[in-house]
């Protein structure tokens, strides 16, 4: 038997499909580079120094204006104008901008003028990612890390991890602007007050109980922001404007459902909280806040559109699907002298996101 018919020394046929190995290049011998020649600072001790000074400088100023973000944040007032424009806005936007702005100029000048300046070639063909690659890999980066002159250059590098220390700052106190804190009893009540009328939230009328028909979903909005000119006012003829008005509109709205009253399972000591079958529940998601009117006249269901979370107005708001884990906070209705929907107090239950003590 000869070599050839040697059984297991077979040849394994070649894949088809698989590629033929590129043949190595060699490099463009003149790729057309203009001759590489020193910098000013290369040869100039003293405008290496101005360079130095020039980056520092930079860093340094972003610094300063990053902290101006912190103060201007607490220290402007929301209700002044710049060049016609919010002074808080204009100023939170300038200041930080300009942090940004010097910190990427400080890095390209100092990439530019102090940073070693070899041309290193270096062809292009594919490589696996073998420990020999992985180490020559880490070497380059020290190598790029000792010809930054991050080591050497303290001035810099000070200054630059100052900016960048502080240009966090803003993040921190941006986040205050979230919202009150959970401590903050006002995230815990709403506007509603005992014989407050419940009025429709586009037209501002208030509301009698054969306004809504049967099977009828309605939004509505508390009396105290009937707007009186150019403001909205309570009753004890507080002025509520502004942010403040807007906040305490949304947090207050609600939505009334009429359904028959046999159709209707009411939690223990909450059967007379409705009126000829109108029943009133918070607008807002108890999941994350989004605003809620999806109406399902046949189950009852109102959805919230964001995620869903499902809730069974006929019997008390309760949750029936999605992540939400309390149900809708109901609102007590009666009704007054003029035949009108009031509340008969505030909600009893927390309204809107749960705070994490809440589930």
């Amino acid at each position: 038997m000869s070599d050839e018919d040697r059984p297991g020394d077979e040849l394994e046929p070649r894949d088809e499909h698989e590629a033929e190995p590129e043949p190595e290049q060699e490099p463009v011998p003149d790729p057309g580079f203009h001759e590489h020649g020193p910098r000013p600072t290369d040869l100039d001790p003293a405008l290496e120094l101005r360079a130095e000074r020039q980056v520092s400088g930079m860093f340094g100023l972003a610094t300063l204006l990053g902290l101006g973000f912190c103060v201007a944040y607490f220290a402007v007032p929301e209700d002044k104008t710049i060049l016609g424009f919010n002074a808080l806005n204009f100023t939170l936007g300038m200041t930080l901008g300009g942090s940004l702005l010097l910190i990427g100029m400080g890095a390209v000048q100092w990439a530019k003028r102090l940073m070693i300046d070899d041309d290193i070639i270096e062809a292009r063909h594919a490589v696996a990612s073998s420990e020999e690659n992985r180490a020559e890999a880490l070497e380059i980066v020290t190598a790029g890390a000792a010809e930054s002159g991050l080591g050497r250059r303290t001035m810099i590098r000070n200054s630059m991890l100052g900016a960048l220390g502080v240009l966090g700052l803003p993040a921190i106190v941006v986040l205050r602007d979230l919202g009150p804190l959970p401590t903050d009893e006002s995230l815990r009540t709403t506007v509603w007050t005992k014989g407050m009328r419940v009025v429709n939230d586009v037209a501002g009328t208030p509301i009698r109980p054969e306004d809504i028909e049967l099977g009828q979903l309605v939004n509505g909005e508390p009396s105290v922001l009937v707007s009186t000119g150019d403001e909205a006012v309570d009753e004890e003829n507080h002025v509520i404007e502004g942010i403040d008005q807007l906040n305490a509109k949304a947090k207050a709205a609600v939505i009334l459902v009429r359904m028959r009253p046999d159709e209707v399972t009411p939690p223990k000591g909450r059967e007379d909280w409705g009126v000829d079958g109108i029943l009133c529940f918070s607008k807002i998601c108890t999941h994350v806040g989004c605003p809620i009117s999806l109406w399902e006249q046949q189950t009852h269901n109102v959805l919230c559109p964001c995620h869903q979370s499902t809730f069974d107005l006929a019997d008390g708001g309760k949750v029936t699907f999605g992540p939400a884990h309390r149900p809708l906070p109901q609102l007590q209705l009666g009704v007054d002298d003029e035949g009108y929907l009031i509340a008969m107090g505030d909600f009893e239950d927390q309204v809107g996101p749960s705070f994490p003590e809440l589930g």
